[in-house]
Order: structure tokens, then sequence, then C-alpha cells
């Protein structure tokens, strides 16, 4: 009977290492700062001076999620460098995507309406973390389009 509890013991005692060691590898997730300038929680800042041509532009993006290839829309007006309107529409999506996407373009004009394009590295937005990949995607295809 000790040799059994020993080696129950021991199997969780593993169990709970090999969890720890899982979570120590994880990163903090980048997010959209308060303010929009950037990003909290550990991503990166771009912080360029490039400056773009006034204009609307329009770019899908894509990103991958557990179900397939998703595929957004991304609007956005720029005068000097400023993002003045957005708007981002659900392209192709799987139902899940969807309900994500769907809260993703309900926070997202927030998070960069009134903000300088070059310092925007969207993450997490209003709880949906893959589809900032798809608008970081569609926001370097703006920026190559209004690019001087």
């Amino acid at each position: 009977m000790t040799n059994l509890l020993r080696t129950k013991t021991a199997i969780a005692a593993f169990a709970g290492l090999s969890v720890v060691g899982a979570l120590a590898g994880c990163s903090a997730t980048p997010v959209a700062s308060a303010d929009g300038s950037g990003t909290s929680g550990g991503g990166a800042t771009t912080t360029s001076n490039k400056s773009y041509k006034d204009g609307s532009y329009t770019e899908a993006g894509t990103y991958v999620s557990p179900g397939g290839t998703e595929q957004i829309s991304v609007s956005l007006t720029l005068a000097s460098n400023v993002i003045t309107a957005m708007k981002v529409i659900t392209v192709k999506a799987d139902p899940t995507a969807t309900g994500y996407e769907q809260l993703f373009e309900g926070g997202i004009s927030a998070a960069t309406v009134g903000k300088n394009i070059n310092t925007l590295n969207i993450g997490v937005v209003a709880g949906s973390s893959l589809t900032s990949m798809g608008f970081n995607r569609a926001l370097a295809a703006i920026k190559a389009d209004a690019s001087r």
C-alpha cells in the first residue's frame, strides 16, 4: 500500500511540474494599450516616423484559427498619419471565429481612431486575440499602399 501511495504521489508531482514547465514557456500576449499608442503586456511598439499619403485604404488580412484560415477586411482613413476612421468586417470565418471577429470589430475603433498609424501594434481587442493577426497583416498592406 505504501508503494502505491508513493507512486501516486510521484505521478501527481510530475504532472504538476509538467504544467508549471509548460506555463513558464508562455509569454505575455500583446494587447492594445489604453491610449492606443502601442501595446502593453509585453508587445513591441512600432515607432517609425514614416509619412503616409492621406486617403482611404482597404486591404484584406488573413490569419489561422483552430477552424482554418480566416479573412477580414480593414478599411481606414488617414490624415497626417492619424487614423480618422476605421472599419473591420468579416470576409470569411467559421462560426466560432465569426463571434470573436464581431467582438474585435466592436472594439478596434477605440484602439485605433485618433492614433498615429506608426505607433500601432494591435494585440488582444475585446477578448479576440487571433483576429489581430489578420488586422496587423492588413495594416502592413495599407502602409505599403499609402507609402509616399
